[in-house]
């Protein structure tokens, strides 16, 4: 089977466009769309249509930028087709047919490139923790000031207000919140 795969990023846009492209050049056989950011990777119809793939079936994608925003999860996206024996086409870049040898080389080459960035990002992050280290500090995040927590649980037994209510008057995160609210629980 032949899917399509649309995305705008608001409900205010329309998906015309893409919708004409696909009637001009595709044939496919079903076409999943959705309304949503391409930063966030739960995408349901996205998620659907992966759920879908067999094996030599093909998805088609108007551009790269309405499968995804990052490289990282396009890379992912991309390989969990290709896990499947499915293969991905894009209408504007050319380059990217992985049902042509040339197609998949070249998708190849941009998959080694985005693994490059995440090996130098990781070396760069444990070198800066080893400096660190050497210096006296530690990593990880700072500890949430006591006058914050104390003025969070004062407002918490209080009553009246969600914890992220609380969480926004104070200045942490809810979850933050909800970590300290529970370590106090068990001290009794």
């Amino acid at each position: 089977m032949i899917f399509g795969y649309m995305r705008v990023s608001t409900i205010d846009q329309n998906l015309d466009r893409q919708e004409q492209q696909f009637k001009d050049a595709s044939g496919c056989d079903r076409i999943y769309f959705e309304k949503v950011t391409g930063t966030k990777r739960e995408r349901p119809e996205l998620n659907r249509m992966l759920e879908m793939l067999r094996e030599g079936d093909t998805v088609i994608i108007t551009d790269l930028s309405r499968l995804s925003r990052s490289t990282k999860d396009l890379i992912e996206i991309v390989e969990q087709i290709g896990r499947v024996g499915a293969n991905l086409r894009s209408l504007k870049e050319s380059w990217l047919d992985t049902t042509t040898a040339h197609g998949k080389l070249m998708f190849t080459m941009f998959a080694g490139l985005a693994q490059f960035e995440r090996d130098i990002i990781s070396e760069r992050t444990k070198e800066g923790l080893a400096v660190a280290a050497a210096q006296g500090r530690l990593g990880g995040r700072r500890e949430t000031s006591e006058s914050k927590v104390e003025y969070a649980f004062y407002l918490y037994d209080k009553g009246g207000m969600t914890t992220q209510q609380i969480a926004d008057e104070v200045g942490i995160s809810r979850m933050t919140l909800h970590r300290k609210l529970k370590a106090r629980e068990k001290r009794g």
